[in-house]
C-alpha cells in the first residue's frame, strides 16, 4: 500500500471482504494514512449495548420496517447498471445504531436485493470512513462525501478483485501446499504465480496475433496512460549480423513491456494506474445511482 501511495496511484476507498473489515487494526492503518474505506462487516457484528436495544447488524436489518416498495420506511432504492447491460434495484439502509451513523466517524450500510428476506448471496453489509452528504463531518473531512449509491458501486468493484483469484487458486492449484515447509509453500506459491501469468501471456499474444490490422489491442483509456514503446523493426530492415528480423506481434498494452535485466521480478507497480484505470472503464456498477 505504501509503494502504491508513493507512486501516485489515485484511491478513491479500500474494499475488501469482511476478513479485513473486522480487523480494526487494519480499519485504524487506512484512517492513519487518510485513506477511505468501504469494506464488508458480517451481519454477526455486535458491540455492547444496553439490554432491549440493538446490538448488531442483523438486529438493525430486520428492524428496518420493509412493506415493499410502496411501503420502504428507511430503505433507499439504488439501480446498480452492470457491464452486460442489465441492470438490477437494490434496497440499501443507513443504519443508525451503537458506535454507527451518519454523524459518526464510521457508517454502516446494508445493501441487498430484498430487505424482507435479506438474502445471503446478495446482502452486504459494509463499514466505510466516507463522510454522508450534507453531515458535519463532510463539511471537516479530507475525503469526498459518498451517499448510499456512490458506496454500493465502490464495494461493487471489489468483485473483481476474485476474478483472477478464482482461476489462480482452483484451476492453477494455488490453495494446494498444505502440509509442507514454509520455503515449500513459498515456492509452490511462486510457482502458480508464475504459470498463471504465462497463461495471461499466451493468451494475449494470441489476441493480438488475431487483431485485425491496426486495431488497438489495449484497453481503451488504460492503454493511454501507458509510455510509448520503441517502433519495431519494419520488416525488411537489417539487424545485427545482417538478417532481417521477424516483426512481432505488439505486446498487449497492460502486460510488461520486456524481461527484467538480472535475477529478479519484472516491476508491475508503474503499471499499476494504466490496470486500475482500465478496470474502472469496464467494472460493473458503475452507474449505480438512486432510483425513485
Amino acid at each position: 500500500m505504501g509503494r502504491a501511495l508513493a507512486a501516485g496511484v489515485p484511491c478513491r476507498a479500500v474494499v475488501a471482504d469482511s476478513f479485513y473489515g473486522e480487523d480494526e487494526p487494519f480499519r485504524a492503518g487506512l484512517r492513519a494514512r487518510q485513506l477511505g474505506y468501504a469494506l464488508a462487516l458480517p451481519p454477526s457484528c455486535c458491540w455492547w449495548h444496553l439490554e432491549g436495544t440493538i446490538g448488531s447488524l442483523q438486529e438493525a436489518a430486520a428492524a428496518a420496517p420493509w412493506g415493499g416498495p410502496e411501503s420502504r420506511g428507511a430503505w433507499v432504492p439504488v439501480e446498480r447498471s452492470f457491464r452486460d447491460g442489465h441492470r438490477e434495484r437494490w434496497w440499501v439502509l443507513e443504519v443508525r445504531a451503537g458506535p454507527f451513523g451518519p454523524d459518526k466517524p464510521e457508517r454502516v450500510v446494508v445493501a441487498t436485493t430484498d430487505p424482507g428476506t435479506l438474502p445471503t448471496l446478495s446482502t452486504w453489509f459494509l463499514v466505510t470512513n466516507l463522510p454522508a452528504p450534507g453531515s458535519p463531518r463532510a463539511k471537516e473531512s479530507a475525503r469526498a462525501a459518498a451517499d448510499l449509491a456512490e458506496l454500493v458501486r465502490l464495494y461493487g468493484l471489489r468483485q473483481w478483485v476474485e476474478q483472477s483469484y478464482k482461476q489462480t487458486k482452483y484451476a492453477l492449484g494455488w490453495h494446494e501446499y498444505q502440509v509442507r515447509s514454509d520455503r515449500a509453500i513459498r515456492r509452490h506459491w511462486a510457482l502458480v504465480c508464475c504459470a498463471f501469468s504465462f497463461c495471461w501471456y499466451h493468451t494475449s499474444h494470441q489476441q493480438a496475433a488475431l487483431a485485425p490490422a491496426g486495431e488497438d489491442t489495449g484497453s481503451g483509456p488504460a492503454s493511454a496512460a501507458l509510455p510509448a514503446t520503441a517502433a519495431p523493426t519494419a520488416p525488411g530492415e537489417a539487424g545485427r549480423g545482417g538478417n532481417e528480423r521477424e516483426t512481432a506481434a505488439a505486446p498487449p498494452a497492460l502486460l510488461a513491456r520486456g524481461a527484467a535485466r538480472g535475477a529478479r521480478v519484472v516491476g508491475a507497480v508503474d503499471h499499476a494506474v494504466a490496470l486500475l484505470a482500465g478496470m474502472v472503464a469496464c467494472a460493473p456498477a458503475r452507474a449505480a445511482r438512486h432510483v425513485a
